[in-house]
This record gives C-alpha cells, sequence and structure tokens, in this order.
C-alpha cells in the first residue's frame, strides 16, 4: 500500500517526467533466472498508449524535479513556482517493485532535474537502480537519462545497471541551446554521448575476445530534441540526428513537439498548441533514414528546408524527383523499389524474390503488402502500365487523389512526371 506522502510525491515527479520522450522497444534480451525478478524481450515492453498516441507502459518518473538550472523551455526550471518533490533511491526502487509485482509496468524510466550538481544528482539515481538490480534482483527493462557535466566514472557505473542511457540534446544547435538555456553548453552534453558510444564499442570488441565480460548499456543510447522552441528547420534537425545515427551510432533520436509550458517567457514562439504533426513528419523521415536507405538531401534540401506537413517524406520526394518515376517494378533494384510510396523493406525484398519466376502485376502487389493506392501513381507493371497511359494525370491532382481519394472536378489533364517540376522543383 502506497502512503500518502509517497502517493503526493508519485503525483508531482509523474507529472514532471511526461515530457521526457521514450516510446521504443527494450532492445536487450535477459531471461528470468531462479531467484530473480523479470525480464526483458528484446522485440518490446509496450502495450498501452496516452490519449496523444504516446506509449506509457514504463514506469516515467523523475528523481527530482528541483533543478539549479533555468532553461527557458522547461517546466521545471527553478524560476517556476510548482509543486517540488524528491524521491530517495529506496523509494524509487520500491515502487517500480510494487507497480511491477501488479503488472502496471514493465520497466522503468528515471530522469532528473539536476540537485546540487550533476555528480550528486547521477549517483542518486545510480543507488536506486543498482538496489533494484542487487536488492530486488530485478531483471527488467531500465532506460536511465545521463546528466550532462557528471564525472565519466559515474556514467561507466550507471551502464553497469541500466539497459540503455540517454544523453538529452534538447536544441539542433549550440546557438540556440545558449539562447535558451544560457547555464548549458554543448559539449557538456556531446562529450557523454561520445564516451558512451566509445564505450559500448569497447564492450563489444571484449566480448569477441573473452568469455565473460560485465554488461554496458546493452540496449544503446538515445537522445531528445525538442522541436519548435527555436528557429531551427528540419533540414537542421535531421542533419543533426543523421551524425548522431552514423557517428555515434545511436538506437533511437526521438523528437518532441514543443509544448507551450513557460508562455510568459519572451525568448520562446506564441504557440498555442504542439506541432505534432510537424513532430509526425520528423518521425517518418527519421525512418526513411534508418531503414529505407534515404540521405538527408533527399528529404530536406535549401529549396525545401522544411518537412510538407500535409504529404509524407516520401510522397514529396517523388513529386521532386520526377526523372525517377514512373518505375518499373519488374526492373528496378531494391533500393530504386525503396523510393515509391506504398513500398517498404518487407515488399521490396519479396518483389525482387518473386520477379524471378514471373513478371509482377498489381494482384500480386497487393498480396506483398504494397499500398497500391499510393504507388499506383508512381510505378508500371503490366496492366499498370496501360492505366497510367490513360491517365496521364499532373501532380496537383495527384496531390488531391491521394489526400482525399477523389480526382478534382474539371481537372486538367497534362503527362505526371513531365509537368511536375513546375510545382516540385527537382533536387540539385
Amino acid at each position: 500500500m502506497i502512503s500518502e506522502r509517497i502517493f503526493e510525491k508519485l503525483k508531482i515527479l509523474a507529472e514532471s517526467a511526461k515530457y521526457d520522450v521514450s516510446c521504443a522497444s527494450s532492445g536487450t534480451q535477459r531471461t528470468n533466472k531462479p531467484g530473480s525478478l523479470g525480464n526483458t524481450s528484446a522485440w518490446g515492453i509496450c502495450h498501452s498508449f496516452s490519449e496523444d498516441g504516446r506509449c506509457i507502459s514504463l514506469m516515467k518518473v523523475m528523481l527530482s524535479n528541483h533543478c539549479i538550472y533555468d532553461c527557458a523551455y522547461c517546466i521545471n526550471r527553478r524560476s517556476n513556482d510548482h509543486p517540488r518533490a524528491t524521491f530517495t533511491s529506496q523509494e524509487v526502487s520500491d515502487l517500480t517493485i510494487g507497480f511491477y509485482r501488479r503488472n502496471y509496468i514493465e520497466g522503468l524510466f528515471l530522469s532528473s532535474g539536476v540537485i546540487r550538481n550533476p555528480d550528486f544528482t547521477m549517483e542518486q539515481m545510480i543507488a536506486a537502480i543498482k538496489d533494484l538490480r542487487m536488492r530486488y534482483s530485478y531483471n527488467g527493462y531500465i532506460h536511465m537519462k545521463v546528466i550532462p557535466g557528471c564525472g565519466q566514472e559515474l556514467i561507466l557505473e550507471a551502464g553497469k545497471w541500466a539497459d540503455r542511457l540517454s544523453v538529452n540534446l534538447e536544441i539542433s544547435t549550440e546557438d540556440n541551446l545558449k539562447y535558451l538555456a544560457p547555464e548549458k553548453n554543448y559539449e557538456s552534453i556531446l562529450k557523454p554521448i561520445r564516451m558512451i558510444t566509445d564505450k559500448i564499442h569497447e564492450n563489444k570488441e571484449d566480448k569477441r575476445k573473452f568469455r565473460k565480460v560485465d554488461r554496458f548499456t546493452p540496449a544503446g543510447q538515445s537522445t531528445q530534441l525538442i522541436v519548435g522552441a527555436t528557429n531551427d528547420n528540419d533540414r537542421t534537425v535531421l542533419k543533426l540526428a543523421s551524425r548522431l545515427y552514423t557517428q555515434r551510432n545511436l538506437k533511437r533520436v526521438y523528437y518532441s513537439g514543443y509544448i507551450p509550458v513557460n508562455d510568459y517567457d519572451k525568448r520562446l514562439p506564441a504557440l498555442k498548441v504542439p506541432p505534432l504533426q510537424r513532430e509526425h513528419r520528423l518521425y517518418q523521415a527519421d525512418w526513411l533514414l534508418r531503414f529505407y536507405g534515404f540521405k538527408v538531401d533527399e528529404i530536406v534540401n535549401d529549396n525545401f528546408p522544411d518537412l510538407d506537413l500535409v504529404l509524407d517524406p516520401k510522397v514529396s520526394y517523388a513529386f521532386r524527383n520526377p526523372d525517377l518515376f514512373p518505375i518499373d517494378i519488374n526492373k528496378a533494384d531494391y533500393y530504386l523499389l525503396l523510393r515509391v510510396p506504398g513500398i517498404g523493406p518487407r515488399s521490396a525484398d519479396l518483389i525482387v524474390a518473386s520477379r524471378i519466376h514471373s513478371r509482377l502485376n498489381s494482384g500480386h502487389l497487393k498480396k506483398m503488402g504494397v499500398v497500391l493506392k499510393r504507388a499506383q501513381y508512381f510505378i508500371t507493371c503490366n496492366e499498370l502500365e496501360a492505366s497510367r497511359t490513360a491517365l496521364n494525370l499532373k501532380p496537383e491532382i495527384v496531390r488531391h487523389l491521394l489526400l482525399t481519394g477523389q480526382k478534382p472536378a474539371n481537372a486538367i489533364q497534362l503527362p505526371l512526371f513531365q509537368s511536375a517540376e513546375m510545382f516540385y522543383p527537382a533536387l540539385p
């Protein structure tokens, strides 16, 4: 039974933690053992969602919402006058186990404001997750935030007990970070990201050489970027994300639409609602970077620095590159197939494997999972080739069809890909 004092703390600190984003699968595998509690599955732990679509299967809580910093965009900035609370490390571990045994949660997401200094805060957070592992023999998933500016030895210690570590970059450019959070600096955030990456690589190499090696954050690391609090465009955001994936091997970059919690601060934009559609498009673009082989400049560039909020990034790419389409499904290579709206990696694999035996038609594509209501305007294959010649629709008509499913009245029919550059200039 939770005491009234702990319950009040939980209400305050769970509310403060909701602005941290973590909705990924666990990424690590750990089976239950006699005498231990719980397990972790590599394929995920998510089973419930909040009203705005975010996964809430983890117990997301802060150790404390006291903070020595006064960041303009943060609800927990020290100048805000709202209820404050701090858990002890034992209270965090007891709450986690209590909820886990009741099947309310399958893991812990632990973050914190900065109490006293980064080292002290990290020591308290490590004590909480170490208590879970040692006292309760807890084998479930733990995601822990790293406090920028803390000592290297504390990060190494945290990596022994947590499945995933994350260091929040928050703002995508150093100048804007200085403007909104003058007490922070970019280097203090990038340094632990680099250190965690190097340690993960070192740990993997040790596993190849030695039979028994201590684990270190087996689910990797992630970060979070706030979108909409500054004038940074989508190209800037995605360029940073791409560097983090390629150079630092991050598992995920999370994009969080800025929630106007401190509208009195004149440094912040006057938003009434969070830019959730922009956040959604960034996740789609991020997916193209990680799984479809796209480069940032194929998705956004100097001429189009922001994502289209109406059409998804893949369709926008197709309209800006009329010379590539229509694509012959029976001849195009795998990576070109991935450029077609409505075709994903699994469908592309099936197309490449199946066309060896026979020419494919629209019936085959449907069975392979191709979304023909989008793909039909960008491909040819047997009977679709004839229908394309009959349609000859221009880009704004296709756009209307994709959005409404109906062709606009009195539409002028012109060649689709010959006229595309009138409306969507090609990439340089």
